[in-house]
């Protein structure tokens, strides 16, 4: 399950995460890839001992942890790994799938990928973050502040920057379910229960609804 997220940042966050970057130390992308990943990453990203790190994951994953569609497309357990990532022009990152484990030595999984677009898509050229589906490629180029989160299973790539500067924030999610069909049955549950509510309060069919999501929930988490 893909999905978009519009302005998961507020416009002062960013601009505070932006000003933050434009003076900070960034080192070769490389450091943080697969043995594979490293052949077709060229980017660059936040040095993780830097001073202005922890205080960006902050923002950043309180953003995530508050949002209403994380919570239950995702549910998440563990919000990890951030990468705040800069491509100049002539960087891309070639066709990769995200590393199963990360963040030695916990090995938390990552079941679900996001991309947080920091940059206003009209400042740069190229750069588009592509998903390459069984039923083609979807190119996304989002406004600033907005994210799309896809599972980390997938095949993906970032297209060379041509102009400017694209500036994101990238993290993984390890998910109190593993399997992401559970998942959206979850959610499509989760959904449907929540819209009853809204037209109707609390009815026998939301508590039907409530008692499967819940046995279904406790059955299949972790």
């Amino acid at each position: 399950m893909i999905f978009s997220i519009e302005n998961i940042l507020k416009p002062e966050e960013i601009e505070s995460i932006v000003n933050n970057l434009s003076q900070a130390n960034f080192v070769d992308g490389k450091v943080t890839a697969g043995w594979q990943a490293k052949l077709v990453k060229n980017n660059a990203q936040l040095e993780k001992t830097s001073v202005e790190y922890a205080d960006l994951e902050i923002i950043v994953k309180k953003a995530l942890e508050c949002h209403p569609l994380i919570a239950s497309a995702v549910l998440p357990k563990f919000i990890h790994s951030l990468l705040f990532s800069r491509y100049e022009t002539g960087m891309s990152y070639g066709s990769h799938t995200d590393n199963a484990l990360m963040g030695k030595p916990n090995f938390w999984r990552s079941d679900a990928s996001f991309t947080i677009f920091l940059s206003c898509p009209r400042s740069y050229s190229g750069g588009e973050l592509v998903m390459e589906t069984t039923d083609g490629d979807r190119a996304y180029k989002l406004e600033a502040g907005s994210a799309i989160v896809y599972p980390s299973s997938m095949l993906h790539r970032v297209e060379t920057v041509t102009e400017g500067i694209r500036l994101v924030v990238v993290g993984w999610i390890q998910s109190l379910v593993r399997d992401p069909a559970e998942r959206e049955i979850l959610f499509e549950l989760d959904t449907v229960r929540r819209s009853i509510f809204s037209k109707e309060g609390k009815t026998l069919e939301f508590d039907l609804l409530s008692k499967t999501h819940a046995n279904l929930l406790r059955r299949w988490s972790e």
